[in-house]
């Protein structure tokens, strides 16, 4: 291996390009342009059949490990041979069977042969490990910081934290020079896990707000009550659990049947056809389109055009909820009203009445009661989103966690001198 040089990154990621993902891809994007040189590795191929046109700004390779190892039975055998040279391999190997006996899954092998090709297929000159989740990703970069002998840190998000063992986010926050999480409850969470805490640090993620224009939105005369001109409620986000579509969806149908309203969806994902199917149910379909998964600009065309943006957020069974999701921070920068729900980072920017309308989650019968407020109070809408809208431009511009980030690696590179 050449002389490593610890400013050439390479950034792990589960899936690359994808549409759910912008606020991964635009501070890619921010740490190239601060000058970093990345090498971005992903452990899928895309799924996606469409890009928003900040994937077209980065310049970094991609290299895409094997998604199941036993399609590329010679790739993972080269790899396994060459690993198995190195120091590092029998310390990974050691780790790997560690918590192989705690999490005795398929999964867990697929990680560790991943790491294999990764350190095997190392990019030329590169000195630095990061992971954007704190799970698989993680795990790939930890078992092949390991066998290399590389630095490695993490960004840490929301499912990926909460749906996560405390045994192994402790294991992974002890190893990692530092990790980076995007909301101040994830934090927290986080620091309770680390050994260090002042290794986990807080940066939310911003948006770019070039991307995102300040729209001065006009006092709208939409309040129902014109059939010919109803109030446009719009949602974005994958149709998954903790979304909430299903109580978004019951709360549409409570609203009272002579109020006129149109509400559309953006996004893909596996429940949408349940979700039509519900919404058939509930005699509403005929007010619902489904525009699917779409690019960036054609979202803030939506968000131009809306009157009230809505998320029902809730908290999965098995621990999976949202953060702060950034179709919110995106809505809010358009000066939509945004109604919502009081779990993990959403309170951290919207505050009830001030800003947005928020309620508690599983409640289709207070979301239904916001809904009806945004619907038919169109100075109310212009109030919270007109001061949303000024505190999103103030406080969540993304160069300010490229900025943090920047920081964060030339601290530790500079050590590394």
């Amino acid at each position: 291996m050449s002389a490593l040089v610890p400013r050439k990154l390479v950034v792990v990621l589960k899936g690359y390009p994808r549409l759910s993902e912008t606020f991964i891809a635009q501070e890619l994007l921010g740490l190239e342009r601060a000058g970093i040189e990345l090498v971005l590795v992903s452990l899928r191929q895309p799924t996606d059949t469409s890009r928003h046109a900040v994937h077209d700004e980065i310049q970094a390779p991609v290299m895409y490990l094997p998604e199941y190892l036993h399609e590329s039975p010679f790739r993972v055998a080269r790899a396994l041979a060459s690993s198995f040279r190195r120091p590092g391999f029998f310390g990974a190997f050691k780790e790997f069977l560690t918590d192989l006996k705690k999490d005795f899954t398929r999964n867990r092998c697929r990680r560790f042969g991943q790491a294999l090709v990764l350190a095997a297929e190392w990019p030329e000159g590169a000195g630095w490990l990061h992971a954007h989740f704190i799970h698989t990703p993680a795990s790939v970069a930890s078992y092949a910081s390991r066998i290399l002998n590389v630095p490695w840190t993490v960004s840490a998000h929301a499912k990926d934290i909460w749906t996560s063992p405390d045994w192994e986010l402790s294991g992974k926050l002890s190893s990692a020079r530092w990790a980076v999480t995007c909301t101040q409850t994830g934090h927290v969470h986080l620091q309770s896990l680390a050994a260090d805490p002042s290794r986990v640090h807080l940066s939310y993620h911003g948006i770019d707000l070039k991307r995102f224009p300040p729209m001065d939105r006009p006092l709208s005369t939409r309040d129902g009550r014109q059939p010919d001109d109803p109030v446009i409620i719009l949602s974005v986000g994958r149709a998954v659990p903790k979304k909430g579509f299903d109580l978004l969806l019951e709360a549409l149908a409570l609203l009272p049947d002579d109020l006129h309203w149109r509400f559309v969806h953006v996004g893909g994902g596996t429940e949408l056809t349940s979700l039509q199917t519900l919404a058939n149910a509930l005699k509403i379909d005929d007010r619902i389109v489904w525009e699917g998964a779409i690019n960036q600009h054609a979202v803030l065309a939506h968000y131009q055009s809306s009157d009230v943006f809505a998320l029902a957020c809730r908290i999965t069974p098995d621990g999976d909820r949202d953060g702060l999701p950034n179709v919110l921070v995106e809505a809010a920068s358009q000066g939509l009203t945004c109604v919502s729900t009081t779990i993990s980072g959403i309170p951290e920017l919207f505050v009830n009445d001030k800003n947005g309308l928020l309620v508690d989650p599983e409640n289709p019968q207070a979301i239904s009661a916001a809904l009806l407020q945004a619907i038919s109070e169109p100075k109310l809408r212009d109030r919270l989103g007109r001061a949303v809208q000024q505190q999103v431009r103030s406080t969540f511009d993304y160069h300010t966690s490229i900025t943090q980030l920047r920081v964060l690696f030339e601290t530790q590179w500079s050590r590394a001198d």
